[in-house]
């Protein structure tokens, strides 16, 4: 039985918000089957990720709407102190659309008597660390590393920075921010800023550990460092130490490569500017040199050592990265969860360059996956990106993530009509979100 919490009035749900893997201290087969909130029964349908104080999972209630409830561990180092934590800040800076939606907290009661102190949040789709490694995947075999279009590394760049401004105005320092920590809305279509556990407002820090390494801020490390050996330095974390990490980020984001190693280095504390540098020279970038110096320079303002120095996210916002405007490729299409579905090993080449043959396959795929929901247009490239590749809209990402799951594995055995009612076209589709 679950001692609820109204939440605030909210008509629409997304997708997961996750927690980073890391030690855990509750066995991983202990996980609810269900949650009894607000009244109703929510039914647990994955774990999405586990701490070592807090679980999260997505679950479904009985109108078939999703969410995510992040579960706090009453047995575990500070479930109860992270809880009231993270549900001060949310409660604090809710309504901003490149920050998760906290809908309500409540009490679970598990099967033997334990409470839990749970928060039910707006379900996210991949974060920025999925994406990394999906990019990071396409490059084996030989192939150099391969950073994300500017059209992604913008986009994440611009919400972001958002976000901070609005947090920073508020008078919070996020202190956690890493590429887990961010993450793909399908329905707004946007990144937004998740997990507030080492929050606090800016010079009433109440954290003594801060950031994550490989995103932590010089003045971070120095601090932790003091911490650890029972000392305290002369003044708290600012907001600048979000600037540095979403500069690693971003950094990463472009080049392709995870930077930990190096941005623990000897060189990189005797000469980042010039590592900067070299990582921008060597990144073979298709596009116009300009707006890849823009970047450049942006990101160099964030990893500033000194942070009094350090841009603001305010000042970051009107940097002359964002006055030029890019068009997402094909495979961001793919990467991030949205309306668009693609469609895989089901167009012959031949029928690519038969008109009268590719348009009745046009107006058949249209016809098929209309059963799945509403269909705002279909795409069958006849050239590279995406030669052969069936790309569906559906008007919104439910339906899509429906699609997907009745689709996926199906195979199709029937002809493809054509009016010169050529023979089978036997092949499998199969669904994919950037597979």
């Amino acid at each position: 039985m679950a001692h609820c919490v109204p939440p605030e009035p909210t008509a629409k749900v997304q997708s997961p918000e996750s927690i980073p893997p890391s030690q855990v201290s509750v066995d991983q087969s202990m996980r609810p089957v269900l949650f009894e909130i607000f009244g109703e029964i929510w039914t647990v349908q994955s774990r999405l990720g586990q701490g070592v104080s807090a679980s999260v999972y997505q679950v479904s209630s009985g109108r078939a709407a999703t969410a995510a409830v992040k579960e706090f561990q009453a047995d575990s180092q500070g479930g109860d102190y992270g809880y009231h934590k993270e549900r001060a800040v949310l409660e604090d800076i809710q309504g901003h659309k490149n920050i998760v939606t906290l809908y309500g907290v409540f009490t679970n009661h598990n099967c033997v008597g334990v409470a839990t102190r749970c928060l039910l949040l707006e379900l996210l789709d991949v974060s920025v660390s999925e994406l990394l490694v999906r990019r990071s995947s396409g490059a084996k075999g030989g192939r150099p590393q391969k950073g994300h279009s500017m059209w992604l590394v913008q986009h994440c760049a611009r919400d972001i920075l958002e976000a901070l401004a609005f947090l920073h105005r508020e008078g919070y320092v996020h202190a956690d921010l890493k590429p887990r920590n961010i993450l793909w809305s399908a329905d707004d279509e946007c990144f937004k800023l998740i997990d507030f556990g080492l929050s606090f407002k800016q010079g009433n820090q109440d954290v003594k550990y801060i950031q994550t390494d490989g995103y932590r801020a010089p003045e971070a490390e120095l601090q932790n460092s003091l911490a650890q050996a029972g000392m305290e330095g002369d003044s708290g974390c600012t907001a600048a130490i979000d600037l540095w990490s979403l500069g690693v980020i971003l950094l990463e984001m472009f080049s392709g490569i995870k930077l930990k190693d190096t941005v623990r280095s000897q060189e990189w504390k005797d000469n980042s500017v010039a590592i900067v540098n070299h990582i921008f020279a060597s990144n073979g970038v298709t596009c116009p040199a300009i707006p890849v110096y823009h970047l450049r320079d942006l990101i160099k303002s964030m990893l500033l050592n000194n942070p009094k120095q350090r841009c603001t996210a305010e000042a970051a916002l009107l940097s002359p990265f964002f006055s030029i405007p890019f068009a997402p490729h094909i495979e961001d299409l793919v990467l991030l969860p949205s309306p668009v579905l693609r469609l895989l090993n089901l167009i012959d080449d031949s029928h690519l360059h038969n008109e009268e043959e590719y348009e009745d396959i046009l107006e058949d795929m249209k016809e098929e996956c209309q059963k799945y929901g509403s269909v705002v247009s279909l795409l069958i490239p006849k050239e590279n990106p995406g030669k052969g590749q069936v790309f569906v809209e559906y008007a919104n990402s439910s339906d899509s993530k429906e699609a997907q799951r009745l689709l996926t594995g199906r195979t199709f055995d029937g002809r493809f009509p054509t009016q010169r009612d050529k023979g089978f076209l036997p092949s499998s589709m199969v669904m994919s979100f950037g597979s």
